[in-house]
């Protein structure tokens, strides 16, 4: 704006973009001081970062959540149809953040206009500063986690390892009684069978030695003695074939169980290496950062973007009133004068002793006023009407009742 004393800046784009972001009126500010510009464009300047690291944050976690799971440190492949959908969350996101900071920001006011922050200002300002707080917390998270991803990666490698190898210890626990017991059945199968086939050889030997004359006190040859050993040789291996032939179906069924058993702890053993690789969600990746950064490190990143996401507001609350304020405070009770909205401030005190404002609204007073003009003008009209309708019929009766009466009698037939 051309003055004598005093010539306003020009604004570029940029800068008024910033003045949008921070709620500023750019009407006023192109005739404010270069001082009120820069502020403005600074606060812009915050809400813009903020959205834009908001956005970065909520497309980091939305990837992290949805990602294809797997080893920590062994990335097979990445999605991209989960990129996609990330990247646009993460817009969406930024843009949720950067509008309602721009709202926090622009509805909260300069204060008292003076640098000290009073208790009634604050009090005022924790709703803000709360909403403030929560989304700063939102935003620090995934960047906290995105900043020590190469170690988290690594401890979450190591969980991995640690719990598949607590599954398949349990699994091969539960599956591992279950096959001793099948062994041992067919372990006793089997030595019941080694029995006796040492039985057939030892009856065997014996039947040898017979025929060849070992055995002493006994007439060599194949006589009643060695055909008495010969049948119990025959019998054994009756005995030996009866067994197979009992146990064939036994076993059969025992080696089937126990192939199905070993399928299924394998199947089972697949299954927990994808539940390890599935301790890779956001959750895990928060509380690996908080153990790996410690308290204080967590902590300090936290009020790092907590002082980013409240700074705007305390120093609003610390602005003093400037050319701008006075402006907009001006154009304000004009555009109040113009509609016809009268304030009287402090005008009375309510039951709890707090001064109240009275406002009165003038043009809707004064269409009020008008139509109750209107509506009584309307009224009296008609009351004239009826009486001078009511004169004129009585001088129509007096002149000729009886034809009065004649109307009234069709009337009623009718």
């Amino acid at each position: 704006m051309e003055r004598d004393f005093y010539q306003s800046p020009k604004s570029s784009s940029i800068m008024r973009f910033f003045w949008k972001a921070a709620g500023g009126d750019r009407y006023i500010l192109e005739r404010s001081t270069y001082s009120d510009q820069v502020k403005y464009m600074c606060l812009g300047g915050i809400i813009v970062a903020t959205g834009l690291m908001a956005a970065l944050a909520g497309g980091y976690a939305f990837y992290t959540i949805f990602e294809p799971r797997g080893s920590a440190i062994e990335r097979e492949s990445v999605s991209w149809t989960i990129t996609m959908l990330s990247l646009v969350f993460g817009a969406f996101w930024g843009l949720m953040i950067f509008n309602l900071d721009r709202f926090i920001v622009s509805s909260t006011g300069v204060g008292d206009g003076t640098e000290a922050i009073t208790w009634g200002e604050l009090k005022g300002a924790i709703p803000r500063l709360l909403m403030g707080a929560i989304i700063a917390l939102t935003i620090s998270k995934p960047v906290e986690i995105r900043m020590f991803k190469s170690e988290i990666d690594a401890a979450l490698h190591e969980e991995q390892l640690k719990t598949r190898k607590e599954y398949e210890g349990r699994t091969r626990a539960n599956y591992e009684d279950r096959l001793s017991l099948i062994d041992i059945q067919l372990e006793e199968i089997s030595e019941n069978r080694k029995d006796i086939i040492e039985r057939i050889k030892k009856a065997e030997q014996d039947y040898t030695d017979q025929l060849n004359g070992k055995v002493s006190g006994t007439i060599p040859g194949n006589g009643p003695l060695a055909k008495a050993l010969k049948d119990n040789v025959d019998r054994l291996i009756a005995e030996q074939n009866m067994f197979d032939e009992t146990n064939e179906e036994r076993i059969t069924e025992l080696t089937n169980n126990k192939r199905k058993l070993i399928l299924e702890m394998d199947e089972e053993l697949a299954k927990n290496q994808q539940v390890a690789a599935g301790l890779d969600g956001l959750l895990q990746r928060i509380k690996l950062a908080h153990k790996i950064a410690g308290v204080w490190i967590s902590l300090f990143i936290t009020l790092l973007f907590l002082a980013i996401e409240l700074t705007p507001i305390f120093f609003k609350l610390m602005l003093i009133k400037s050319p701008y304020d006075f402006l907009k405070h001006n154009v304000e009770e004009l555009i109040k004068a113009e509609q016809g909205i009268y304030i009287q401030y402090n005008y009375h005190k309510d039951k709890n002793g707090q001064e109240r404002d009275l406002i009165t609204h003038l043009k809707s007073e004064k269409l009020l006023v008008e139509k109750k003009s209107l509506l009584k003008t309307q009224e009296e009209l008609t009351q004239y009407a009826i009486s001078k309708y009511k004169e004129n019929m009585m001088k129509k009766i007096d002149a000729n009742p009886q034809e009065f009466i004649k109307v009234q009698d069709f009337q009623k037939e009718e």
